[in-house]
């Protein structure tokens, strides 16, 4: 039985909802969560273990970053392929992209590791990133929900 339009009949469209909106733009958010906590964190990095660890996380936050955004392309080029709506995405370029993520990581995390071994937790606590920036993004949708609810 699916939902119907008390009105006529019909199943209910899938109308704009308020809060549609608002959990469609969780992941533009999480975004700039990331540079927001990333920006921060480098310069009290640097104030409290000096420039390389610093360094380090900064690169970490950056792969960080671009990983974060290669997932979510990712993951709409597939569901785009799996819908077959719209406009879709090469499968090869999918996998190209979803590989290249992990060689990324792998050449930056070497780099550092002959270059700068100090720097190497930095690179560590960086890729971490995204975890701090998805729980600014509960704590602000917490917010939201209780300033709602009043």
């Amino acid at each position: 039985m699916g939902l119907e339009n008390s009105n006529s009949g019909n199943p209910i469209d899938s109308a704009p909802v308020p809060e549609d909106d608002f959990y469609s733009g969780a992941a533009e958010r999480i975004s700039w969560f990331m540079v927001g906590l990333g920006l921060t964190l480098t310069a009290g990095a640097w104030w409290k273990f000096g420039q390389l660890p610093a360094l380090g996380f900064l690169g970490g936050g950056i792969v960080a970053f671009l990983n974060f955004h290669w997932l979510k392309s990712g993951v709409a080029g597939l569901a785009d392929r799996v819908t077959h709506s719209g406009t879709s995405q090469s499968g090869k370029g999918i996998i190209f992209r979803f590989l290249l993520r992990y060689v990324l990581m792998g050449a930056v995390a070497y780099g550092i590791l002959t270059s700068f071994p100090a720097s190497l937790r930095g690179l560590f606590v960086g890729l971490f990133l995204p975890v701090g920036a998805i729980a600014c993004e509960a704590a602000y949708e917490t917010y939201a929900a209780l300033v709602r609810k009043s």
